[in-house]
């Protein structure tokens, strides 16, 4: 691709996004949806519209529906100190160093080879443990997914797709493959297709030329159009469209695809696409709105703050409230990045995305 001087900006935008948007959903991650609903109410914030408090919160309600045990000393505002770790921020970070690494051809075994040098295993979970402790025992990928993994459809590889669309500008196609590759290391079918949705999607928005809709759009175009992630992205989009109450769609979606466990792609990749089409664009409304509607909040919020920060193409078109508490300073066990500046990481990234 050729050079485009504005690229950097829009990484660094969607790198602040991701944190914030993950952060956003932190306290409230594993909460039921009536839950989260109260406790921002109670706190004067609903519709949601900046980071949760316990600040004026009932003590009753404090005792009946407590923060995220991990994340509440972190991620309340009154707490926030700079980017937390979180697997959602972990996960860009081993694909950035994958691809300086390895390349963009790199195999899945190369990924498989990258966890065991610089992951550490207790900052695995679910599909990525039971694939990383398969690797441990000697089995190859693809089948790490598969053996002894009732996981494998639900969102972790999607969470790691956003350095595979952002270094893809415009190739859709290219950063749906590399998420593949990615991805089949730890997932089948639809926790396959969620990943490489997003990673499409995110390509599309780093043009600085697409909408969110178009993004969108790109991303149901690389994955099965009659898969249940498929059918569950569409219903989301519809949804957000025909209603103009946000709280409405998500009782819609929550009625529709309850059923699945809060973590599987499939209903979180139709609350996010929810999200974002009913914000068309917004920043603050598209991390908010995806983070209001339960599930798995924190990678919900990661993954429409960085779509979100690449339509708003720059950091300082991001309000500040979300961008000055991470204090330019992310905490994470990966090797060599603890400490990290997201003006940094942008700088990276953009590396890759131009490297021939």
């Amino acid at each position: 691709m050729g050079e485009d001087p504005a690229l950097r900006d829009r990484l660094h935008a969607a790198w602040l996004g991701r944190a914030a948007g993950c952060l956003l959903g932190k306290p409230v991650e594993k909460l039921p949806l009536a839950a989260l609903r109260a406790l921002a109410r109670a706190a004067g914030d609903w519709p949601l519209s900046t980071w949760f408090t316990a600040r004026g919160v009932p003590s009753e309600l404090l005792a009946a529906h407590p923060w995220n045990r991990r994340s509440a000393a972190t991620s309340l505002a009154e707490n926030i100190d700079g980017m937390p770790e979180d697997d959602d921020l972990n996960y860009p970070l081993l694909n950035l160093l994958l691809l300086q690494r390895y390349g963009r051809d790199f195999t899945t075994s190369d990924v498989a080879r990258l966890w065991l040098d610089e992951l550490p295993a207790g900052r695995t979970f679910t599909a990525e443990r039971v694939a990383y402790r398969n690797l441990l025992d000697g089995v190859e990928p693809p089948l790490t997914a598969v053996r002894r993994n009732p996981f494998r459809e639900w969102i972790g590889a999607q969470i790691r797709a956003d350095v595979h669309g952002w270094t893809h500008p415009g190739d859709p196609v290219a950063a749906a493959a590399q998420a593949h590759r990615d991805a089949v290391l730890t997932h089948t079918a639809n926790g396959v297709y969620g990943a490489m949705f997003v990673a499409a999607a995110l390509a599309t928005a780093a043009t600085g030329t697409a909408d969110v809709h178009r993004s969108l759009a790109a991303g149901l175009a690389v994955i099965p159009p009659r898969s249940r992630l498929a059918e569950a992205v569409r219903r989301g989009i519809a949804h957000a469209r025909t209603e103009p109450d946000f709280d409405t769609v998500v009782d819609r979606l929550h009625a529709e695809l309850g059923g699945y466990h809060w973590v599987h792609a499939v209903p979180n990749a139709a609350l996010l696409a929810a999200a974002l089409t009913h914000a068309d664009g917004d920043f603050s409304r598209s991390i908010c709105a995806a983070v209001s509607g339960g599930w798995d909040t924190d990678s919900n919020g990661a993954t429409a703050g960085s779509l979100a920060g690449l339509l708003a193409g720059h950091p300082d078109r991001l309000p500040e409230r979300w961008t000055s508490p991470l204090k330019n300073r992310l905490a994470t066990s990966v090797p060599s990045f603890d400490g990290i500046g997201f003006d940094t990481l942008a700088e990276l990234t953009h590396l890759e995305a131009v490297r021939p």
